[in-house]
């Protein structure tokens, strides 16, 4: 029967979308954007339904937010029951044992078996900005070193550490200071070619630290695994593994950025784990709960403990009811073997997007690992000439066709790939196919 989905009973969007999204024009801020202006009123597992009746494919699980679905039981039945005994109390207030738990849960499941300790936060760049307070105090020094193409978040700090500027950081400057930014190891666009990338990077990464910042006045680098908003950028092998082990040498805090590559995202519990990486720091986030807010650091015990009384938390920082869904979320992960479905169906996925791009000239790279994959778009693949106009019309042709993709990137000529990590096998197949027929509409074959 998943042949019939996705389910059109209108154009996309249909009446009903459209008038709801007059009246948000009239209500809701402008600067606020909306991808595909289709309002969901019901969803389940990898499949929305919009108040049109039309049934779409997920491929985007609200930002790597939904890994284990819409409406999980597990996630559904601890929401429930958190509800019906307090909403909130403020655990800074009065404590409560679910922000307990998933702390302890955090310290056992992140890379590393050294004593850690957790501290919760309402999302991805409160987390980070947490981070970094962390390194600081520690080590008693201000840089934090970021990477290009790198993607932290939308506060004043998080703008800092993000690469992008539209729209992301355009007119709301100045930024915090003392963030020194360095290349990252990116294969596909390495200017001497992929095959020294890892070194070249590394090497030119420890002059320029050394050089513009010093070691002795760096507390942190920050990095994503797999650099998400900036395109799904694998860096290349080793390399991550290389800047960690040099900041342990430096006494440099190493701070893992796993908001969106965490929680058997790329077919492991961590993406760090994929080469071996301990991190000092961690930050978790989206899909940590299921889909409520909430995020985490996570870390060695001398860091975490490091800072005064005090000087961590928030109003609604690791909330019951959202400590609750994280408990639900990460039970499914475990009993359905999440990270294993996502290194299976991550094969599927890679194995078609690169049957595709032997077929059709505008893909230029396949990247990612798991169910975190990306194609990047080019007009010129000699020249490598992102063409963020194809992969808009793609995009836009895929939601026409009821599968909801996402763009990406620091040239936005990326279309990634992150559907719930429960899809079905025939439903990933058939979403493929809607982004194949859409490719071949746009780009020709």
């Amino acid at each position: 029967m998943v042949a019939r989905y996705p389910l059109l009973a209108t154009d996309v969007p249909g009446p009903a979308s459209a008038a709801l999204h007059a009246r948000r024009t009239k209500a809701v801020s402008a600067a606020v954007g909306t991808g595909l202006p289709v309002y969901i009123e019901e969803a389940s597992g990898a499949l929305l339904r919009d108040v049109d009746g039309n049934e779409l494919i997920d491929f985007a699980s609200g930002i790597a937010v939904t890994s284990v679905g819409n409406g999980a039981p597990r996630v559904v039945s601890g929401v429930r029951e958190q509800v019906e005994r307090f909403t909130h109390t403020c655990f800074m207030v009065t404590a409560y044992e679910p922000y307990v738990e998933v702390c302890e849960r955090l310290n056992e499941l992140t890379p590393g078996r050294h004593d850690k300790r957790s501290a919760l936060f309402n999302s991805g760049a409160e987390a980070v900005e947490n981070a970094v307070k962390i390194a600081r105090y520690a080590t008693g020094r201000d840089t934090v070193v970021a990477f290009d193409h790198a993607y932290h978040g939308r506060t004043n700090l998080t703008m800092a550490l993000t690469a992008k500027s539209m729209p992301y950081k355009s007119g709301f400057g100045p930024f915090a200071g003392e963030i020194h930014r360095v290349p990252m190891a990116y294969p596909y666009r390495w200017p001497t070619g992929p095959q020294g990338c890892a070194e070249e990077a590394f090497e030119g990464f420890v002059a320029q630290v050394r050089a513009q910042v010093g070691e002795q006045n760096t507390a942190a680098v920050i990095l994503e695994p797999i650099q998400g908003e900036g395109g799904f950028i694998v860096p290349a092998a080793g390399f991550v593994a290389r800047v960690a082990r040099w900041c342990r040498e430096n006494g440099i805090v190493f701070i893992a950025d796993e908001i969106q590559t965490g929680f058997c995202r790329t077919g492991d519990w961590f993406a760090c784990e994929h080469e071996g990486v301990v991190p000092d720091l961690i930050t978790t986030g989206k899909a940590i709960a299921g889909g409520l807010p909430l995020a985490a650091v996570t870390g060695r015990a001398e860091l975490m403990d490091a800072v005064h009384t005090g000087g961590l938390g928030g109003t609604y920082g690791g909330n019951p009811v959202a400590c609750a869904a994280a408990l639900g979320a990460i039970e499914t992960m475990r009993v359905e073997h999440l990270a294993t479905r996502a290194a299976e169906l991550g094969e599927i996925l890679r194995s078609r997007l690169v049957a595709l791009a032997e077929k059709y000239d505008a893909i230029g790279d396949v990247r990612g690992r798991g169910l975190m994959q990306a194609v990047e778009l080019v007009s010129d693949r000699d020249a490598k000439t992102p063409d963020a106009a194809t992969t808009a019309a793609v995009n836009q042709a895929c939601h026409r066709a009821g599968l909801l993709t996402l763009t990406c990137g620091t040239y936005g000529n990326v279309v990634r790939f992150l559907p719930p990590l429960v899809i079905t096998e025939e439903l990933l197949d058939r979403g493929i196919s809607i982004f194949e027929s859409a490719l071949g509409e746009v780009a020709g074959t």
